[in-house]
């Protein structure tokens, strides 16, 4: 069910159109055979070579102004009225209104004459010397702005056909008169502009030529740019174009099926031949596959927003946060598959596989420990460098040099890197949604002052001594094959807390001398011994300790017997047959490094608490010996640790056993 439905939630995302069958970059050799054209097309314009076209049109576009003429009328009439007022003045003589009025009627139409513009209006026009459009009703003329006349000009005009003495009566009057009643009478058109603006990019043509049916496109090895590159994106537009159609949408729709399918059926074999504990577990599948479409949501939002911020999506927390929760394998595995997946949806899909799959193993090699912050920090920062050089790479592959790369990318790589960083929140997330638990966890259930490590350390004191030497032990061997040992560490300190419901039953605890085995069966004994494991993971249960933790519980002591009491049985009753079932713990054995780690320090710090003059030969014999005896009934086989590195754990136990055990010199009395 989980891999129909993100099966089904994945290919609904995916954009139905179809794929172009060629595969091509700018600066590279055609690989393919000669190309000829299957159908008639048109060559497309570049984004870039539209785009200068509109600002050609833009720069280039005529401005509109309207000639007002009922203002011309206005201004005479005006001009009348003001001269037959004069006329009833009796102490004006009819010489002197005539003079004034011929006058005042040819500077009027001198002004006029191309036409009034104001200063504001005037200002809609970068160059004076600019041809622009003047429109007299139906009637349209193209002018120079500077015949037009502003303010001052109209000023001018008026002083020069005044007389030389403007403070006579006559000439007095007729400065007061005009300047009163002159208007500008030409305005900006702002309307007839821009809709002529828009006339005039609607007509832009989106293509540049045609490509006729069986026309030679590419020759094999004829290298893709210019005008050859053009033909090659416009018909791989046009081919996407004719494959969408009614008729074969649903083919379209099953191929994306199978290749989705295949892709996660790939995720499920590699769990189920490789992570069998990952592949039981639902809640954890779902986990994966919840992350798989979560980036693949979040890639095809933004390509369908905006393809130019293709990178900006941080695809690094993929694999940062299953690694968190899993392991490296299981990380690059699933975010190269992821990568795949979205490679049939971008733009450029090899530049995009290519980048992310680098950036994917620089991801897996250099996280680790998160909860040591700049870790986290110098990570991310090392990733973002990577993509920003692999970026850098293909940029003078493509074009020939470096001048023409898009310093943009850079920025949005830097963006990527930051929002990297929610790889905490979603890991501090997941943790409470799906119960799973990382190495900041295992540092916080690490601190000795928790709830449950405090009771341990007051009901039993020794056996809390004895799971920190066990965890000493655990972590330095772990440190030295390379396992998780944050978690070894964790697992060691809680392993032995079933023995807080009888501690007076273990004998690092006996601080009296009073052994309550002596008044116990063999059989008894032993199962209050076993039944440590059993009490400690419903005690773990009860404190809600993650299932990595609980693991430890359950493996420790595999299904070793309690030989002691198995042997004091034998002793008691030599006549019968003893079942050694009886006295053996009920399971698992240990199926991860970590956990046979710790079934090896366990049993070799608590044996070497028997040896009563601890030397260098003792304690070598006795790891030798409890090795082999748990090698010999099968302890390791489910977990992938290697001989050799059986031997490393056994020479790290010693060196430190040893340590704890060395003389110190007599200090005199």
């Amino acid at each position: 069910m989980l891999f129909l439905i993100t099966t089904f939630l994945i290919v609904y995302l995916f954009p139905k159109g179809g794929h172009f069958k060629y595969d091509f970059s700018k600066g590279k050799p055609w690989q393919y055979a000669n190309l000829y054209a299957p159908f008639d097309f048109a060559i497309q314009k570049t984004p870039e070579e539209i785009l200068k076209e509109k600002n050609e049109i833009q720069r280039n576009s005529k401005l509109f102004f309207e000639y007002d003429k009922e203002v011309v009328a206005n201004v005479k009439k005006d001009f009348n009225t003001k001269i037959a007022l004069l006329e009833a003045n009796d102490s004006v003589s009819v010489s002197d209104i005539s003079v004034l009025k011929r006058n005042g009627k040819r500077i009027i139409n001198t002004i006029y004459k191309k036409g009034f513009l104001d200063d504001i209006n005037a200002g809609k026009v970068d160059n004076k010397n600019e041809i622009i459009v003047l429109r007299k009703l139906n009637t349209i003329e193209n002018i120079n702005c500077n015949q037009l006349l502003s303010s001052n000009d109209v000023f001018q005009i008026i002083s020069n056909n005044i007389g030389d003495s403007p403070y006579t009566f006559g000439q007095n009057e007729l400065l007061t008169i005009l300047s009163s009643i002159v208007k500008p009478n030409v305005t900006f058109d702002a309307v007839f502009t821009q809709k002529a603006l828009d006339e005039a990019l609607s007509d832009i043509s989106y293509t540049k030529g045609k490509v006729s049916d069986g026309e030679l496109i590419m020759l094999k090895g004829d290298i893709i740019e210019g005008k050859k590159l053009a033909i090659l994106k416009s018909l791989k537009t046009e081919f996407e174009s004719k494959v969408w159609t009614e008729s074969n949408y649903n083919w379209i729709v099953f191929g994306y099926t199978v290749l989705v399918s295949l892709a996660l059926l790939m995720l499920l074999l590699f769990l189920w031949k490789n992570r069998t504990e990952i592949f039981e577990n639902n809640t954890k599948v779902t986990f994966i596959f919840f992350n798989i479409f979560l980036m693949v949501l979040v890639q095809t939002l933004v390509i369908k927003y905006n393809s130019d911020y293709l990178y900006i999506v941080p695809l690094s927390i993929l694999p940062i946060v299953l690694k968190a929760f899993f392991d490296a394998r299981l990380g690059l595995f699933t975010h190269v598959l992821t990568v795949l997946l979205l490679g049939f949806i971008v733009p450029n899909s090899f530049e995009f596989i290519y980048l992310h799959i680098i950036a994917g193993i620089v991801t897996i090699l250099t996280v680790s420990e998160l909860y040591k912050r700049a870790n986290l920090f110098i990570s991310i920062g090392q990733i973002t460098l990577v993509y920003m050089i692999t970026y850098f790479a293909f940029s003078i592959i493509k074009e020939g040099n470096a001048s023409q790369i898009n310093w943009q990318y850079f920025l949005l790589f830097a963006f990527n890197g930051l929002l990297s960083f929610l790889s905490v929140f979603f890991i501090y997330f997941y943790e409470k949604v799906f119960g799973l638990v990382s190495d900041v966890t295992l540092l916080e259930l690490s601190n000795t002052n928790t709830k449950l490590l405090r009771e341990l350390n007051e009901i039993a004191p020794g056996t809390f001594q004895h799971s920190m030497q066990v965890a000493n032990l655990a972590e330095a061997a772990a440190n030295e094959i390379g396992a998780n040992s944050m978690l070894v560490r964790t697992g060691a300190l809680y392993h032995d807390i079933g023995k807080m419901l009888n501690p007076q039953y273990f004998i690092e605890n006996q601080s009296t001398g009073v052994n309550p085995h002596n008044d116990l069966s063999p059989r008894d004994s032993a199962r209050i011994i076993t039944d440590h494991v059993i009490k400690g993971i419903e005690l773990a249960k009860k404190y809600n300790l993650p299932d990595r933790i609980i693991d430890f519980i359950r493996t420790h002591h595999g299904t070793s017997l309690v030989y002691y009491f198995y042997m004091k049985e034998k002793e008691q009753n030599p006549d019968e047959k003893v079942n050694p079932k009886k006295f053996q713990y009920q399971g698992p054995i240990p199926f991860s490094k970590e956990t046979a780690i710790l079934m090896i320090a366990d049993a070799s710090e608590a044996a070497s608490k028997s040896l009563k003059t601890p030397t260098s030969q003792s304690i070598n014999d006795l790891i030798d010996k409890i090795v082999e005896k748990q090698k010999a009934d099968n302890q390791f086989i489910n977990s992938d640790v290697t001989f050799r590195e059986i031997e490393q754990i056994k020479k790290v136990i010693k060196k430190k056993l040893m340590n704890m055990y060395h003389l110190r010199v007599e200090y005199p009395e």
